[in-house]
């Protein structure tokens, strides 16, 4: 009898213990469903984030679609370009003209030379300007984040970033509408393709085309100058070089990408209304100029007593260049930028023809890098090292001229300085710039100078 209870007993306990396994099992997996719903939404959450801020429209036919990606890109980017709220009032602030009928320049490349100056020429006359700058390390950074200060006094802002950034200009566009782009940023030398040839393709084309991208969705578009460069005649041998010369034989690569940028301007052009200007400038030189210049390393060298090489071409006849002041360049890159007519297209769509220009910019009077070291020489008071040695097969070409009769009939461009004057000035800056006193010619600091600080 006793047996019998505790044999019914058991079973009890079992089938109560049996109870309580699947209550805890419902109960697990209850929790593990809830828990499974939570990280599975998470994720979709995070998938449509970064889906939104990188998405772009493929066409501009919905425009309702657009809008939407437009003013997401605006709420979620700002976090990743500078900041929020205060980088978009620097952005607008800085692009926004101060004169009537004013124009909202975005200059691309504004941290570099001719950038600089003519970012500083805009803002002084009351235009909006913007700059952008990825403010690379081809030569001394520190001379750009130079000009960015001096800029930055006169409330220039530069946006630090890389024209190949889709997502960033995007952002830009979407806050300034823009009515001109001055395309400066480009990887600049001869020499240097021939150690780092993608570094070309990536900025001269590949950038090009993607602010190209950006431009021919803006709405309004904005009407686009450009750099090409003297470099595009190559080996052409008529003189002076004029605009409807062949360009078609490139002497280096970086030559050939700046020919490939003309006849991708002249493809934008055609299919989507950009209004479009190239201008092809020859050897520009001037106060916070480039260092791998000739002018420029030449001046750093003989005042440090090193020796230079003067390149004669391979028959021993002398190199020359149509050596262009840098203010006279300015002057041409205003003067097309207030003569280039507004795009025809919008969002994407050409509505009618559009202008297309190509024009030089030169000083139209070829010196001979001979002549260039004794100008140096009596500016700096002293007597250069030479080392006169043949011109290495590396693209450079012997010989440059300019014709600008036909920028001078559009937009009045007509260069006012020589050689003589514009080194005078140069030299007086970079002497104060780094600081160097000794055996300086005095007529450099005569009261009649008026070389930019």
């Amino acid at each position: 009898m006793t047996s019998s209870l505790d044999t019914s007993k058991v079973m009890k306990l079992e089938r109560y213990n049996s109870y309580i396994r699947r209550v805890n099992s419902s109960k697990l997996i209850a929790a593990s469903s809830k828990l499974l719903f939570r990280v599975t939404l998470l994720v979709a959450l995070l998938l449509i984030f970064f889906f939104t801020i990188n998405y772009h429209p493929l066409s501009s036919e919905n425009t309702s679609h657009h809008h939407i990606h437009t003013t997401t890109h605006n709420l979620l980017s700002s976090a990743f370009y500078g900041g929020g709220a205060a980088w978009e009032k620097q952005v607008r602030h800085s692009s926004t003209p101060r004169r009537a009928n004013g124009l909202s320049v975005l200059v691309t490349g504004a941290a570099g030379f001719v950038g600089s100056h003519c970012s500083m020429a805009l803002k002084k006359r009351g235009d909006g300007v913007l700059g952008i700058d990825n403010f690379n390390s081809y030569y001394d950074p520190s001379l750009k984040r130079g000009r960015q200060k001096l800029l930055a006094q006169h409330e220039i802002f530069i946006v630090e970033g890389d024209i190949n950034d889709a997502d960033l200009l995007s952002k830009l566009f979407d806050i300034v509408p823009f009515t001109h782009v001055l395309h400066l940023a480009a990887q600049a030398g001869v020499r240097y393709a021939m150690k780092n040839p993608q570094s070309y393709i990536k900025s001269n084309i590949a950038g090009f085309v993607n602010l190209l991208e950006m431009a021919k969705l803006a709405n309004p578009q904005p009407a686009i100058v450009w750099a090409s460069s003297s470099s595009v005649y190559g080996l052409n041998t008529n003189i002076p070089f004029s605009e409807n010369h062949r360009t078609d034989q490139p002497a280096s690569l970086y030559a050939a990408t700046k020919k490939a940028g003309e006849e991708i301007a002249h493809t934008y052009n055609h299919i989507y209304g950009l209004s479009l200007t190239a201008l092809r400038f020859f050897t520009v030189y001037g106060p916070w100029g480039r260092p791998d210049m000739a002018y420029f390393f030449f001046t750093k060298d003989m005042t440090q007593g090193k020796p230079i090489n003067v390149y004669v071409t391979q028959d021993n006849k002398e190199v020359a260049r149509d050596f262009t002041y840098i203010d006279d360049v300015v002057k041409g890159c205003l003067g097309a930028l207030d003569t280039a007519e507004k795009s025809t297209g919008s969002g994407g769509k050409k509505k009618g023809p559009a202008q297309l220009r190509v024009y030089n910019l030169g000083n139209t009077s070829p010196v001979s890098v001979k002549k260039l070291v004794t100008i140096l020489e009596s500016l700096l008071n002293v007597k250069a090292k030479k080392n006169v040695i043949k011109m290495p097969r590396n693209g450079d070409v012997p010989f440059t001229h300019a014709n600008v009769s036909l920028a001078y009939r559009d937009f009045g461009y007509k260069p006012t300085t020589d050689l003589s004057s514009g080194l005078r000035k140069f030299v007086k800056w970079y002497l104060s710039y780094y600081g160097i006193q000794s055996k300086v010619n005095k007529e450099l600091n005569s009261p009649n100078d008026h070389s930019e600080d």
